[in-house]
């Protein structure tokens, strides 16, 4: 991924590793395979994106099939992740359509035959919510007694089949993982909405249940969106959550100068000129502006909602400095707003959005630093 170039947009006809490819890249085993495929995007509309990464992704999983068939399981499972990693792509930003739901349950086919000889295994658990029935992936350690658990709380358009490393990374730490949709995504209908934190509550409720995890080392992981969600729930639930790793998030407190206002603006208007639906259907993001964006500030910072004070625990922030989706100010405000000691952080100065250029580094360590901080 070093390799490429830093190019901080959303184009989908180039691989950089802080472009649109980001949310996937360190999950891509042969690069020069999804190349050949970039370079066949003739278009994000679903009549010609859905085909394309089907085709990408069910090579690797006839491949998977055939393999499993011959017990080589480990091979097996690669290959069926390297599928789930293609289908995810084709159905981005989410099952916004009928085109979009068949391409989203051969992601959901391919990453359930990867975990089917996991062992301990991934379970399927339902969280009652306001009337709502919210479906999440649960593992659990084979050893005995009560354990440390971290809640992965996923963002607007990666899911919790995307996710499934961090429940791989928990495991390897002794520690219970419970993997969730945010609100408005996947399996998670609650809308997506500042009071909607209550459904991350519900899921440390949840965690703090299970005969299997010690209720006061209970910790969250997010990533971007997730990123903020878990400073929102440090903050509304600090008697349950005892330490938190946020990878870039926005809307923690910081405001941003005018310039760099209008650069945010400037790069979420970008998106809108791709229409991920129907050809004739709506846009799938619209554009932005100052108006906007000062409104969300109101509805969703950390001092609006009236919780920054409650995040005393131990908080790992990591973030790329040339984020263009999460300005690096927020990062900076969070460690001059609270406790002198148990803020960390972790700033790359040549990456973007989530640093996923050094995902390699930072991911496996911050499950060692929650094992740490939990234990």
């Amino acid at each position: 991924m070093q390799s490429h170039a830093f190019i901080p947009d959303e184009n989908p006809t180039r691989i950089d590793h802080a472009g649109f490819y980001r949310r996937w890249l360190s999950m891509i085993d042969d690069m020069d395979y999804l190349q050949s495929f970039v370079s066949r995007v003739a278009g994000t509309n679903e009549e010609v994106w859905v085909p394309l990464w089907r085709e990408a992704g069910k090579h690797y999983e006839d491949e998977g099939d055939r393999l499993e068939s011959e017990g080589d399981i480990k091979s097996a499972r690669s290959c069926f992740l390297q599928a789930r990693t293609y289908y995810s792509i084709g159905r981005f930003p989410g099952a916004i359509s009928a085109v979009k739901k068949t391409i989203s349950e051969d992601c959901n086919r391919a990453y359930a035959k990867s975990c089917a000889h996991l062992t301990p295994p991934v379970q399927e658990v339902i969280i009652e919510h306001q009337g709502y029935e919210i479906k999440c992936h649960l593992r659990e350690p084979k050893t005995a007694g009560k354990h440390p658990a971290v809640l992965i709380m996923c963002g607007a358009d990666m899911f919790k089949e995307d996710r499934g490393w961090a429940g791989d990374f928990c495991i390897e730490n002794d520690m219970v993982a419970l993997i969730m949709d945010a609100p408005g995504t996947g399996d998670n209908l609650l809308p997506w909405e500042p009071s909607s934190v209550s459904a991350w509550m519900a899921a440390i409720d949840f965690l703090a249940e299970l005969p299997s995890v010690n209720a006061k080392s209970i910790g969250a992981f997010g990533i971007s969106r997730g990123g903020y969600s878990v400073m929102q729930l440090a903050g509304h639930y600090p008697k349950m959550v005892k330490a938190v790793v946020a990878s870039a998030g926005h809307h923690f407190g910081y405001q941003m100068t005018d310039q760099e206002l209008l650069n945010y603006v400037d790069a979420r208007s970008s998106r809108s000129q791709y229409k991920f639906g129907p050809k004739n259907g709506p846009v799938t993001f619209p554009g932005w502006s100052v108006e906007k964006e000062n409104e969300l500030y109101k509805q969703w910072a950390l001092p609006e909602q009236g919780v920054l004070e409650n995040i005393t625990m131990p908080i790992l922030m990591i973030n790329g400095k040339k984020d263009h989706l999460a300005p690096i100010g927020n990062i900076y405000y969070m460690l001059e707003h609270g406790p002198a000691i148990g803020r960390e952080a972790r700033i790359y100065p040549d990456a973007g959005h989530c640093a996923f250029k050094y995902f390699s580094s930072w991911a496996p360590d911050s499950f060692k630093w929650l094992k740490e901080k939990l234990s």
